[in-house]
């Protein structure tokens, strides 16, 4: 079972509550606003702060 993108529609960042871009390669959720990926672990959003990890300015600008 994979990620639901279904999900995209309803959760957001939970800082400044944008929306959040899937990364499947990543297995991430990034939220380009606060420039954090949060990882999505078997298969469930993990939107925490702390274990978020910041995104390179490359990545954002991708």
């Amino acid at each position: 079972m994979a990620f639901d993108k279904k999900l995209l529609e309803i959760i957001a960042c939970p800082i400044c509550k944008s929306p959040l871009v899937y990364q499947n390669e990543q297995q991430e959720l990034w939220c380009r606003a606060d420039r954090l990926a949060y990882p999505i672990r078997n298969h469930i959003p993990v939107l925490l702060e702390p274990e978020a990890r910041k995104l390179t300015l490359e990545e954002v600008e991708s």
